[in-house]
C-alpha cells in the first residue's frame, strides 16, 4: 500500500506543516478545512451557511484531485466554536446530501485556525475508475 500526497488549486493550501489531503489505494483522508476562498487565501465573508459552503467545497475540491467527490464520503468530522449552529449546519448538509449521508460527528471547540467558526475534515472513498 502507498500513499500518495493531494496538492490541488481547488482548496486553499495549507497554513502549516501538513497536506491538504492523502489518498492510499482506496481511502482518502482531508485536512481540516476552514472556510477560505482558494482563489484568495481569505476568509469567506457572508453568514455562517456561505463559510459552511465553502467548507464543503474545499472538501470537495481536494476529493476531486484524488478520483472522488464529496458523494463518497464515509466520515466527517465538524468543529464549531458555538454548538448552537448546529440547526444551520444541518441545513448546509442537506443542500449537498440529499440522500445517504455519511456518518458524521459534531463537537464544540474553543478555538480554531485563523479565527474561524467551522473546520470540517472527511474520510472518502476513491470512486472506482
Amino acid at each position: 500500500m502507498s500513499r500518495t500526497i493531494i496538492r490541488t488549486d481547488s482548496a486553499p493550501h495549507a497554513v502549516g506543516t501538513y497536506s491538504q489531503g492523502t489518498a492510499t489505494d482506496n481511502m482518502i483522508f482531508t485536512a481540516g478545512q476552514i472556510p477560505l476562498d482558494p482563489s484568495t487565501g481569505e476568509m469567506v465573508e457572508g453568514n455562517f451557511k456561505d463559510r459552511v459552503r465553502r467548507v464543503l467545497n474545499n472538501i470537495d475540491g481536494i476529493l476531486t484531485a484524488a478520483g472522488s467527490s464529496l458523494q463518497s464520503a464515509l466520515k466527517l468530522t465538524v468543529f464549531l466554536t458555538d454548538l448552537s449552529r448546529f440547526a444551520e449546519l444541518n441545513e448546509v448538509f442537506l443542500e449537498f446530501f440529499t440522500e445517504d449521508p455519511p456518518a458524521r460527528s459534531a463537537l464544540e471547540v474553543s478555538k480554531l485556525p485563523l479565527g474561524a467558526d467551522v473546520e470540517i475534515e472527511c474520510i472518502a472513498l476513491k470512486e472506482a475508475e
